[in-house]
């Protein structure tokens, strides 16, 4: 089931059950693996580390997960852990990367330099083509076009590159097992088994609105670089791209006319600092080295899975300093005197009882 080497059936089975227990959330997820070693040791831990934040626990049920683990290998995929050989680096590399993953298809597409192509739902005929040619061209290259098998400008990617040379990841909302939406059901059957396609959420999980936003997240992590090609000025494109940007990685927009509210968001990208591309060989140059060779622009420092910070055996008093509006854990560990162990281990206990809520950018604050 690991489909890697020296994780066993029963440490596998505990990873996935520890992360679809409650409010477990990656950045808690790779805590506890860092502070107990093994996911077992985590499970008999929670009730303890819930109980000092006052809350009896319960962690998924097993059953839940015997029957999840069915479901994902009916649908002839396969689970990703974090740290498999086919865990691509550059995902591994930003914060709250996701812990597991199912796959279909083969993971070494993820493992190339990748750019993501990102865009309106509604888009133009002429943005469809543009972001078909884009993709077409960006493949014949080396690069693995990433995307999120949306209408619009993402199918128009993963079919460009699927004729630029198959090399595409799609990255998608729901479980690997739901086609959506139901009109890219064969494109999206095809590049699980041409190429690779990625889902964080279980199988059989519908695609809500809550689950784009980590969707996206994935697919800016995977990219060297993110192209948008047409965007709306508040559209998930430009989510994904704001992400690439606080993630290091190079955003680019194709520019368009003013006239089109659909240019909008690319325009202003490009005002705030994005580079223009106006053909697939501007962002083709964009990320390849000197020697020709396409590169991939996160720098090769070790992933955060290594660095998940470790935890003190006594928690800080931090409950007094929150409030629902998020602030910085460095904050936190400046104004609470304490270790950064015993803050993060109390916000850690905070949140496996459902009264902390983790935001990007290291931010925590309050339930409502």
């Amino acid at each position: 089931m690991s489909g890697m080497t020296g994780l066993s059936q029963e440490e596998a089975f505990a990873r996935i059950r520890l992360l679809r227990s409650p409010h477990v959330g990656p950045v808690t997820y790779a805590q506890l693996l860092a502070r107990f070693g093994d996911a077992r040791v985590v499970l008999e831990a929670l009730p303890d580390l819930a109980g000092r934040a006052g809350k009896p626990y319960q962690a998924a049920p097993e059953r839940r997960i015997h029957e999840e683990i069915a479901a994902v290998r009916k649908s002839g995929a396969r689970y990703l852990f974090h740290d498999s050989p086919d865990y691509p680096p550059s995902l591994a590399e930003i914060e709250a990367a996701p812990p597991i993953l199912t796959m279909r298809g083969d993971p070494a597409f993820a493992l190339r330099p990748c750019v993501a192509v990102v865009g309106a739902r509604n888009a133009s005929a002429a943005a469809v083509k543009l972001a078909r040619d884009f993709a077409h061209g960006l493949a014949e290259a080396g690069f693995t076009v990433v995307s999120g098998l949306a209408r619009g400008i993402d199918g128009a990617a993963h079919e460009g590159a699927l004729a630029g040379g198959g090399s595409t990841v799609g990255v998608i909302a729901s479980g690997i097992d739901i086609a959506y939406p139901p009109e890219h059901a064969a494109l999206q059957e095809r590049i699980a088994e041409e190429a690779l396609l990625l889902a964080e959420q279980p199988p059989g999980t519908e695609p809500l609105a809550r689950h784009f936003p980590a969707r996206n997240r994935i697919i800016a992590g995977l990219a060297a670089g993110t192209v948008v090609v047409e965007a709306a000025p508040k559209s998930g494109s430009l989510i994904t791209a704001r992400l690439a940007g606080e993630m290091g990685r190079e955003v680019m927009a194709i520019p368009g006319s003013p006239l089109d509210a659909r240019s909008h968001g690319c325009n202003q990208l490009i005002r705030d600092g994005a580079i223009l591309a106006q053909s697939p060989q501007d962002v083709i140059e964009l990320l390849t080295g000197f020697d020709g060779t396409p590169r991939s622009a996160f720098r090769d420092t070790a992933p955060a899975w290594v660095a998940a910070e470790p935890l003190s055996d006594e928690p800080a008093e931090v409950i007094d300093l929150l409030t629902t509006a998020p602030v910085a854990v460095d904050e936190l560990i400046r104004q609470s005197g304490a270790s950064a162990a015993a803050v993060q281990l109390s916000l850690l206990e905070l949140e496996i009882v459902g009264r902390l809520v983790r935001h990007a950018g290291g931010r925590v604050s309050l339930a409502s």
